[in-house]
């Protein structure tokens, strides 16, 4: 490459079959990864609600001395449900933004799409849906918690 030769770009992107295939490796990979962060959330956001409801009861319980610290329990809860939900926000965040990177005009071609006139939809994927819908399950169960404690 000479010193008056721009260069190409970043990378460069070949359009072949096993490039084609490392790209759908990265977007499967992408989707394990994001499942992963659900699996995450969801058992810190369960363990937060457990931790609530298990205290509470054995507060409760007959013959059960009073804990000297009443209120720790809700809220280590509460604090494992945000982080719960912030680690599936920044999940979400972080997939949407590789996926946006993933379908670039760059990497269009080895993704096995043509440009005529036809747009990639790359926000169909059924685990956003997932990722929201836990989203707002956490949210629901901080609420819950936090009714409870004024």
């Amino acid at each position: 490459m000479s010193t008056t030769q721009e260069p190409a770009g970043r990378f460069d992107v070949r359009t072949t079959s096993d490039s084609h295939f490392g790209w759908i490796r990265t977007r499967m990979a992408l989707e394990r990864t994001l499942m992963a962060w659900v699996r995450t959330g969801v058992a810190l956001i369960g363990f937060g609600f457990t931790i609530v409801q298990f205290f509470q009861r054995l507060r409760e319980t007959e013959g059960v001395a009073p804990a000297a610290r009443p209120e720790a329990p809700r809220y280590l809860g509460l604090a494992l449900i945000a982080a719960g939900i912030l680690a599936l926000v920044i999940s979400a965040w972080q997939y949407r933004r590789i996926v946006h990177y993933l379908w670039s005009s760059q990497f269009r071609p080895i993704a096995g799409m043509e440009t005529r006139g036809m747009q990639p939809v790359i926000t169909q994927s059924p685990l956003l849906l997932v990722v929201i819908a836990v989203m707002l399950i956490g949210i629901f169960a901080f609420v819950s918690v936090w009714v409870r404690m004024v």
